[in-house]
C-alpha cells in the first residue's frame, strides 16, 4: 500500500517521568519502524528525542519539521496533542494522534490498534477535521504583557485563597455584563469536552465556527453559558479580586491585576487533524462519555 505521506515527524510526550521514558522510547521506535516499512522517511521532534533518549533518527526542531514534513504523528494523550497542535498549526502540517493517555478525544487511535489503522490512513483513507485556535493577550495600561494561543480554552479565575472575582465582559466592544464568579471560561468546540463541560457548558460540534463562554460558579444564577461566533472579539476586564490569573489550555499562566484586560480573538491558524475513515464526532462522544452503555 503506497503512502501519501513521504516525510513523517514523530512527537511524544515532552516530559515523561523517568519511569515511563523507556516504554515511551520503545513505543516510538516501534512506530518509527512501522512507518519506514510503509515507505515513509521518519524524523523525530528534537524535544521528544531529548526527553525520551530516542536515537537513530534525525532530530529536528518544530520550525524545520513544519518546513520539511507532510505529516505529524503524535503519541500521547490529549494534553500532548494540544501542545503539538498549537506549535504546528502555523505550518499547516496535518496531525494524527495515537492515544497512550486516558481520554483521547483528539488522540483517537488506540495504541494497540495503530498497525491496522495507520496503514490505510497513510494511503489516503482518512477523515479531515480542522479546528480553529484562539489567540489571547493580556493588556495592562494599553500594553500587551502576555500572549498565547489556545486550542481548548482561555480561563480567567480567582486566586486560590481569595473570594469571588468580578469581571466586566464585552463582546465586539459591547458591554455584556459584570459577573461575580469563581471565573469565566471561553472555550472552542475542542475545549467544550474539557473544563467548560465540567462547569455546565454545552457540547459544540467541531464543525460549528463558534465559541462558548461559561461562567464558573457564578454568584448570580441567571449568568448562563452563551454560544458566540468565533469571529467575536471578547474582552474580560478584572474589576475586583485578589490574585486573579489567566491560563491558556491549562499550560500558559499569567497573573492579573485589577484593570487588566484579557482579549480573545480567533487565530489566523487552524489545526488539521486526520482521523480513520468512518470516524465521526458522535462515535467519540459515545465512547469517551460512556453513553448508552449496555444498550443493544
Amino acid at each position: 500500500m503506497l503512502t501519501q505521506f513521504k516525510h513523517v515527524a514523530l512527537f511524544g510526550k515532552h516530559h515523561p517521568s523517568p519511569s515511563i521514558a523507556p516504554s515511551m522510547r520503545k513505543t516510538l521506535d516501534e512506530i518509527a519502524h512501522f512507518l519506514m516499512d510503509q515507505g515513509c522517511e521518519v524524523v523525530v521532534d528534537a524535544d521528544t528525542a531529548s526527553n525520551t533518549g530516542l536515537t537513530g533518527y534525525p532530530a529536528l526542531d518544530v520550525s524545520t519539521i513544519g518546513s520539511h514534513c507532510d505529516l505529524g504523528l503524535v503519541v500521547g494523550g490529549d494534553g500532548t496533542m494540544l501542545g503539538i497542535g498549537r506549535q504546528m498549526a502555523q505550518y499547516g502540517v496535518p496531525l494524527i494522534g495515537i492515544n497512550s493517555g486516558r481520554l483521547g478525544f483528539i488522540t483517537d487511535i488506540a495504541l494497540d490498534q495503530y498497525p491496522n489503522t495507520l496503514g490505510p490512513m497513510l494511503a489516503g483513507q482518512y477523515e479531515v477535521d480542522e479546528r480553529w485556535l484562539m489567540q489571547a493577550r493580556v493588556m495592562r495600561d494599553g500594553h500587551c504583557v502576555f500572549q498565547a494561543a489556545a486550542l481548548n480554552d482561555v480561563v480567567v479565575y480567582r486566586g486560590g485563597v481569595s473570594g469571588l472575582v468580578e469581571l466586566r465582559v464585552e463582546v465586539d466592544g459591547h458591554f455584556v455584563a459584570n459577573q461575580r464568579a469563581d471565573g469565566l471560561i471561553v472555550s472552542t468546540p475542542t475545549g467544550a469536552t474539557a473544563y467548560a463541560l465540567s462547569a455546565g457548558g454545552p457540547l459544540l460540534h467541531p464543525s460549528i465556527e463558534g465559541w462558548v463562554m461559561v461562567p464558573i460558579a457564578p454568584h448570580t444564577l441567571s449568568n448562563r453559558p452563551i454560544v458566540l461566533a468565533n469571529t467575536a472579539h471578547i474582552a474580560i476586564e478584572i474589576v475586583a479580586g485578589k490574585d486573579a490569573s489567566a491560563n491558556f489550555d491549562m499550560q500558559s499562566l499569567s497573573a492579573l491585576l485589577p484593570g487588566d484586560r484579557v482579549e480573545v480573538t480567533r487565530s489566523a491558524h487552524r489545526v488539521r487533524f486526520l482521523h480513520p475513515r468512518g470516524w465521526t464526532y458522535f462515535d467519540t462522544l459515545r465512547q469517551k462519555m460512556h453513553w448508552n452503555e449496555g444498550a443493544a
